[in-house]
Order: C-alpha cells, then sequence, then structure tokens
C-alpha cells in the first residue's frame, strides 16, 4: 500500500547552495561568525540595513546564525567570492503572503556587481522553488547604489514607506 509521505512546506528552508558566474551563496554556520560581524560592524552598512545593529559583534552574528538553524522566518545565504564571505542575501518571510528580498555586503564589495548578481541568483530560486508570484524589496532614499541593484534585477518603484532602522535609532 502506497503511503502519504509529508512534503517538506515552502517556509522550511532547504540547505542548497546556489553558484553565479563569480559567487557562491551558501547557508552561514557557525564557523562563519568572525567573517559575518567583521563584514557587518560598519556604520554605513548598518544606517542601510533595517535590523542590523551597530556596533555588530560576533555575538550577533552566533545569534543570528542560530536563529537560522532553529528554523527563523528567513532563507539566507552567505555570499562568497573565491572562497571568501563578501555579504549576506535572502528572503525575508515575516509575512505570509509577501516575501521581501534583503541583502548587503562589506563595504570592501560594494560596486563590483556582486549585489546585482548575487540578488538574481536569489530572485530567481525565489521563483523556482516556491509557489508565489511577487517578491518585495526596498532600499533608502539615500542609497541610490542599492536602487541601482534592485531596478538592475527588474523591480519597479511603487511607492514610499516609512520604516524603522535599529542603527539610527529610529
Amino acid at each position: 500500500m502506497l503511503q502519504d509521505i509529508p512534503t517538506p512546506t515552502l517556509r522550511e528552508a532547504r540547505a542548497c547552495v546556489l553558484e553565479t558566474e563569480r559567487l557562491t551563496l551558501r547557508k552561514p554556520t557557525l564557523a562563519d561568525v568572525k567573517a559575518i560581524a567583521r563584514l557587518a560592524n560598519d556604520r554605513r552598512i548598518a544606517e542601510n540595513t533595517r535590523r542590523l545593529p551597530h556596533p555588530y559583534t560576533q555575538d550577533d552574528a552566533i545569534e543570528f546564525v542560530r536563529a537560522l538553524g532553529a528554523g527563523g522566518r528567513e532563507t539566507v545565504f552567505l555570499i562568497e567570492n573565491n572562497h571568501t564571505p563578501v555579504g549576506m542575501v535572502g528572503i525575508d518571510w515575516r509575512e505570509e503572503t509577501s516575501a521581501e528580498l534583503g541583502y548587503w555586503l562589506g563595504v570592501d564589495y560594494w560596486g563590483q556587481g556582486f549585489g546585482t548578481e548575487a540578488a538574481r541568483a536569489v530572485i530567481d530560486y525565489y521563483f523556482e522553488e516556491f509557489d508565489l508570484d511577487q517578491l518585495i524589496a526596498g532600499a533608502r532614499v539615500v542609497n541610490p547604489s542599492s536602487r541601482n541593484i534592485l531596478e538592475k534585477c527588474g523591480f519597479q518603484w511603487s511607492g514610499v514607506e516609512l520604516h524603522r532602522f535599529e542603527a539610527l535609532g529610529s
């Protein structure tokens, strides 16, 4: 007799590795916390991300990676170039019907096209793996580079929203 075997829900993160021409995107591990903390501990990054605190410590990185392992509401990838961590990219599932793309790069890696390349890979992954037809993303008005990444990835401006930014204390 055939038995129904439950399949994972769409929200369960599956361990996978995405590869692009120059980048490898994989799930961050506790072995990555030093690199994550080193990259993220820059006020210029924190001021352009909603939930990244500043300063960003190894304890923050440990808490983040452990939350991902505990089945958090995010699908997150560490971005690597030649086995060197350069940033993070992922999908935030906080809203049941509208997932949000987010990303950040270490300052030393700005302006090299890594953000666009990583975002495109995760966008492709999202639409191939999940049964949803919409993905949202946002960028601060004072961050034209991030807006350019989103435009290159096919996002269209749809309005202005107010958000709180942890590093800004708003």
